[in-house]
């Protein structure tokens, strides 16, 4: 069946995509391997936060159809690869997934087809990496076929800023593969920003993200020094967010989350590594993040002895344990790492989070508590690590016995106190 676009990887990037394709007009077709995704989908269920059934089914209303049959590639206009890039078991990129969506091109891909990757990764990934598997089918890039990047910003549970009115970056292969791009994208987004090239472009995303990992950093090492020396830290960085250039404020947390943050700076700092000397600034950047869930933990022991109690056999209660607040993501969440360093000093923990049913770690079931007041009246101590808008602070901060607020959500009283 003949289509003007087909995605593959149908997750937090490609179905919204997808569904934004649609509106504007165009045939599409989503590629997954996940035969399970596939069928809810084409039983007209969501599995994404920003993407709901009524969106899906107006998709499906359109004529998209998700299957795992690769030949849908040969009948497509424009193939575009949104699949996850995450860090391998020793911290390095892991292509794999990359690797697989262009061989599954490389077998069908036809002449006069537009191919771009949205995947995030190092600059150099789309000529080095893609490029050649796909020109494993015979046909030249840039002559027989159109090639480029275009880093993907979806920001889950933004409501304010999605796919179209969110300015979309496209660095080509060559001049003609990035006018081809440009033209793909601009029946689809209200802005397309055309690169240099592909390097520049896969560059882009990781400036973006890295601007974020060390700006985060930098706050979170402020915490722990401003509690040594007893500074209101979230007062000061509220005093200066009041001028009105050369600043943008930056809040500390439980560590970093998410698909972006804790892992495509890594990314950047893989590729520097190949010149021969460290990105300095990523890497102790990653260690100060990765660094805070502990901290979080050390907080807890402290406040739990000055109150008489110790920390192991305490109950403590997490709240909010996605990444993010307002979503049920919890890809990479740092309430992981909290929850795993808790249990390991003894403490019994619990968890209550509107958008998560079921919680485990490293295989192990956490205890969820859906009454958050009988859960709060039980708990020795509360952890707030993620302030979801259906959390009623107020009711919290009376009924929390002790109360670790991670997000300076609170003021601080006897009994609470922030990170």
């Amino acid at each position: 069946m003949r289509s003007d676009l087909v995605v593959i990887g149908l997750g937090y990037v490609g179905l919204p995509l997808a569904v934004e394709a649609g509106r504007s007009g165009l045939s599409v077709i989503g590629l997954d391997r996940d035969a399970a995704t596939v069928a809810r989908l084409n039983d007209g269920v969501s599995h994404v936060d920003d993407i709901d059934d009524a969106a899906v089914d107006g998709l499906r209303a359109q004529g998209f159809t998700a299957t795992t049959d690769e030949r849908v590639i040969a009948e497509a206009d424009t193939v575009v690869i949104c699949v996850p890039t995450p860090l391998s078991t020793h911290g390095g990129p892991d292509l794999a997934m990359v690797e697989s969506a262009c061989a599954m091109i490389s077998r069908q891909l036809r002449p006069g087809t537009l191919v771009v990757l949205e995947s995030t990764t190092y600059p150099g990934t789309t000529d080095e990496v893609v490029l050649p598997i796909l020109e494993q089918s015979g046909l030249t890039a840039g002559t027989d076929f159109h090639l480029a990047f275009s880093p993907e910003r979806v920001d889950p549970g933004n409501k304010v800023y999605g796919i179209r009115n969110t300015p979309k970056v496209v660095g080509g292969y060559s001049s003609a593969c990035a006018t081809v791009a440009t033209a793909f994208y601009g029946k689809i987004v209200d802005r397309v920003v055309q690169a240099a090239g592909t390097r520049e472009a896969e560059m882009a995303k990781l400036i973006e993200n890295t601007y974020r990992h060390v700006n985060i950093a930098l706050v979170n090492e402020m915490a722990i020094f401003s509690h040594e020396l007893g500074i209101d830290l979230w007062d000061a960085i509220s005093c200066a967010a009041t001028k009105p250039f050369g600043y943008q404020a930056f809040r500390p947390g439980p560590g970093v989350g998410g698909h972006c943050i804790p892992i495509d700076p890594n990314y950047l700092a893989h590729k520097v590594r190949t010149l021969g000397y460290p990105f300095r600034m990523v890497e102790l950047a990653q260690e100060i993040n990765t660094r805070m869930p502990r901290y979080v933990v050390e907080r807890a022991q402290q406040l739990l002895d000055s109150s008489g109690t110790t920390l192991s056999g305490a109950r403590v209660l997490l709240l909010g344990v996605t990444y993010k607040a307002d979503i049920a993501d919890q890809r990479e969440t740092s309430a992981r790492d909290v929850a795993r360093r808790l249990r390991t000093l003894g403490a019994e923990v619990s968890y209550h989070d509107p958008y998560v049913r079921d919680w485990e770690v490293d295989g192990t079931s956490v205890p969820e508590a859906p009454d958050l007041t009988a859960a709060l009246d039980r708990t020795d101590l509360a952890i707030l690590l993620q302030q979801h808008k259906a959390f009623d602070m107020a009711e919290i901060e009376n009924h929390a016995p002790l109360l670790l607020d991670t997000r300076g959500s609170v003021h601080p009283q006897p009994h609470i106190t922030r990170l």
